[in-house]
């Protein structure tokens, strides 16, 4: 096993989030995560064994208990089931909220025959995905325009931060692509300003502007959409200069619905590519030319699907970060992550906790789950009594710096 990172030197660290009935967590595991197994079956054209093995797993939700995974030529195999061990024939409900939710979006794979060989690796969430960026066009065409002609300065900067951020909130997951507004296009105005309850955009911008071709990561979260504002914000960072390389740090196969890929970040530029829209080709174009010429890098861990938490990371990778000049950690799951699904209080430090990180970054995530650090006291009474659910209901976020 790979040396950890030590977890955050906090006295008397929180609880891991569970699934407590009454929580959100409780919700995702005895309602979203059933309908999405229900709409993977929908949405595809599997064979009856596979649509039982899905319908097993439904059950198990509910009435059935944790298991080793099965033998599926996966390259992660033996390590989930080292994972495993603590929790085998527990209660799904039992054990901690985001280990369960990563669970579940393994057993899917192993579900539809995804790693066997004789398996055409179907995407189970691939229709998901592409009615995601369909229904974003009008989004991206606005973005293609703004950013091809755009000035590379400060506004434009703190423009797209703004972008990514609110791009965030089209996670399939959560909601299907039916019911995403995917309207986050403005590069001027900024009326949502008021619900990022911690905004460092201004401290995030004034780093960039002393870079000079430096490196650059992103841990990526959701595609479509929020991939495309991560795409244009890399297209920034290397059009200016501030990067000289930026690498996208993708999942290594498909998980919680809109996950970006390696190939859905492919099969977004051919999609670009072709659109009748000739500033969305031309932003296209310029991506796929950084990829050719190696200064836009893709590159996938298992670690990114493990149910570890950051500071559980790979000696390897946590080295491989390290040289990076700054991080955007992108999304919900990868912010909980960070915090390792604690609960702490809403106060806390969020640079005390993440003080363990390899290298400067800053988080870009609309509040999905009841968890979030470095609020002031002041703020939970008024974002409460405005709205009960600011938790979990994607209308609010923060840019946040973290370590």
């Amino acid at each position: 096993m790979q040396k950890p990172f030590q977890e955050p030197k906090l006295p008397l660290p929180p609880p891991l989030m569970m699934s407590e009935s009454g929580s959100f967590a409780h919700y995702t595991l005895t309602s979203r995560l059933p309908a999405i197994a229900r709409r993977v079956i929908a949405e595809n054209d599997f064979t009856p064994k596979i649509v039982n093995n899905l319908e097993t797993l439904i059950q198990e939700l509910t009435d059935g208990s944790v298991r080793s995974l099965q033998d599926d030529n996966s390259p992660d195999l033996t390590s989930w089931n080292i994972y495993l061990k603590p929790f085998v024939g527990k209660r799904w409900l039992d054990i901690p909220w985001f280990f369960a939710e990563a669970y579940f979006f393994r057993r899917i794979l192993e579900a539809t025959h995804y790693f066997l060989p004789d398996s055409s690796h179907v995407d189970p969430y691939a229709v998901q995905k592409y009615r995601g960026l369909e229904t974003a066009n009008d989004s991206i065409k606005a973005i293609s325009t703004k950013i091809n002609h755009s000035e590379k300065d400060t506004t434009s900067l703190i423009a797209l931060l703004y972008f990514g951020l609110w791009g965030n909130r089209a996670d399939l997951s959560l909601w299907p692509v039916d019911a995403v507004d995917s309207n986050y296009n403005s590069l001027e105005n900024h009326p949502e300003q008021t619900q990022v309850l911690v905004d460092d955009t201004s401290v995030i911008s004034d780093k960039i502007a002393n870079f000079d071709k430096v490196r650059i990561d992103f841990i990526v979260d959701n595609a479509g959409l929020e991939l495309v504002s991560d795409l244009c914000l890399a297209d920034y960072l290397l059009d200016s200069n501030a990067a000289n390389i930026v690498y996208l740090h993708l999942k290594p196969y498909p998980t919680f619905v809109s996950d970006a890929t390696i190939k859905d970040v492919r099969s977004t530029l051919k999609i670009l590519a072709t659109d009748e829209n000739s500033e969305v080709r031309r932003l296209s174009l310029r991506l796929q030319d950084y990829i050719n010429s190696n200064r836009l890098c893709l590159v996938d861990d298992l670690f990114w699907t493990s149910p570890l938490v950051f500071w559980e990371m790979p000696e390897s990778l946590q080295q491989d970060l390290a040289q990076s000049s700054l991080i955007f950690v992108k999304g919900d799951a990868n912010y909980r992550r960070c915090l390792g699904d604690r609960q702490w209080d809403f106060t806390t430090s969020f640079a005390d906790i993440t003080c363990y990180f390899p290298a400067p970054f800053a988080a870009l995530r609309t509040l999905k789950s009841e968890i979030v650090a470095g609020l002031q006291p002041s703020q939970l009474e008024s974002v409460s009594r405005q709205d009960p659910q600011w938790l979990t209901n994607g209308q609010w976020g923060v840019i946040q710096i973290g370590n």
